[in-house]
């Protein structure tokens, strides 16, 4: 890592999502549609609900009050495995300009040793078939390709 991007690093803040960081969240969450959204009061009656639960965390990571990347890690109770939970990352997204430069790997490792911290006996997340470098992404971070993951959308029903 050069002098330069370990400065930046360490200018990097690894945060709980607050609600004045809504709009520069959606805007670096629009960057995986196809159809961007504009903030509305359904995003923020969906932010509330997800700060407000205590099994959801959206983390965000910032430098210089610019959102950089975000994650959401969602522990969830489980039956099997000893009772231990599992972990479902969500909205994985590091902005178009900063990829490559380490950010996601932080966010990610961050991401994995709270779910470790948690208790969760495995984190699971989904990635579209198209993204392969977001697949060789996780895959430098320990992540398997285990299982075909299956969608049934139900926007329009």
């Amino acid at each position: 890592m050069s002098q330069e991007s370990q400065h930046a690093a360490a200018a990097d803040a690894i945060r709980v999502a607050t609600g004045d960081d809504l709009p520069a969240l959606l805007d670096l969450l629009n960057q995986l549609h196809d159809v961007p959204e504009t903030l509305g009061d359904q995003h923020r009656a969906a932010f509330a609900a997800v700060t407000a639960d205590p099994r959801q965390r959206l983390f965000v990571v910032e430098r210089e009050g610019r959102l950089l990347a975000s994650a959401a890690l969602v522990v969830v109770p489980n039956v099997t495995h000893g009772g231990r939970p599992y972990a479902i990352v969500e909205s994985v997204v590091v902005d178009e300009a900063a990829r490559g430069s380490g950010v996601g790997t932080r966010l990610m490792r961050h991401i994995i040793a709270r779910a470790r911290d948690d208790g969760c006996y495995k984190i699971a997340l989904t990635s579209r078939k198209h993204r392969v470098d977001a697949h060789r992404f996780y895959a430098r971070l320990g992540f398997e390709a285990t299982s075909e993951g299956f969608r049934h959308t139900l926007v329009g029903d």
